[in-house]
């Protein structure tokens, strides 16, 4: 099966309403776009067009006011608060532009945490913690805080904690947006091998055309609707 062919997400006129009356925003408009097994998709566009609504439904963390949200064929839509939670739990992976660590708990503990959640022994999840930051290049730095890591170390820790549980998708909101040029190259380099060696799925937002250019493909959102979404000639694939 090529990259692709499978389908992991399938929104169908999402429409995303905040608010009622004459104090109603639409903050997405109809959307409709598929994301395949093992695609790295970029989704960009001005603030207040959508791509942060949007990337909030497909996480679980929000619902649709209409249309359709299908993710790995079940109508996400249908199911109930604690159903999606488990479904964000269970097959979602996160990572944001603040890293979003406890300051207080070492690298391993923080990758550990998700697993905590799942109620998984000591042994078992030190291991899985353990292999996720072998994942990221991070193993010698297990034991620090995250005051005592950079800020392209931390969001490696948090790419790690997002890995742990083995999601289906990873989501991954601005990565680079608190990270220096140098740092943002590491971390993009690092997600574009994760998907072309490990079949990782991605979906990225993010305001830099340069980081986009990562992925397979780029949505470009205005006003609540996709405005334009295309294959990249190249992706800016840097594996290993």
């Amino acid at each position: 099966m090529n990259r692709g062919d499978r389908r992991l997400i399938e929104l169908r006129g999402v429409t995303k309403i905040f608010g009622h009356g004459a104090a109603a925003f639409h903050a997405l408009k109809g959307v409709g776009f598929d994301i395949g097994d093992g695609e790295f998709v970029s989704v960009m566009g001005p603030s207040g067009s959508g791509k942060s609504t949007v990337m909030n439904i497909i996480g679980c963390l929000d619902v649709v006011s209409a249309g359709s949200y299908r993710f790995q064929g079940v109508r996400v839509e249908s199911l109930d608060r604690r159903q999606r939670a488990l479904l964000r739990r269970h097959h979602i992976g996160f990572v944001f532009q603040g890293f979003n660590l406890l300051s207080r708990s070492s690298a391993l503990e923080n990758v550990e945490l998700p697993l905590v959640y799942r109620g998984m022994g000591l042994h078992e999840r030190r291991r899985r913690a353990a292999a996720a930051l072998d994942l990221v290049g991070l193993v010698p730095w297990a034991r620090h805080r995250p005051s005592e890591l950079s800020g392209g170390q931390q969001q490696r820790v948090a790419i790690a904690r997002a890995l742990v549980t083995d999601p289906a998708i990873l989501l991954a909101d601005e990565p680079t947006g608190n990270l220096d040029s140098e740092r943002s190259e590491e971390i993009m380099t690092l997600l574009a091998s994760l998907n072309h060696e490990r079949g990782l799925t991605i979906l990225m937002v993010t305001h830099e055309a340069s980081m986009a250019e990562y992925g397979h493909r780029i949505i470009r959102f205005v006003d609540g609707r996709v405005a334009d979404d295309a294959h990249t000639d190249a992706p800016r694939l840097h594996a290993g």
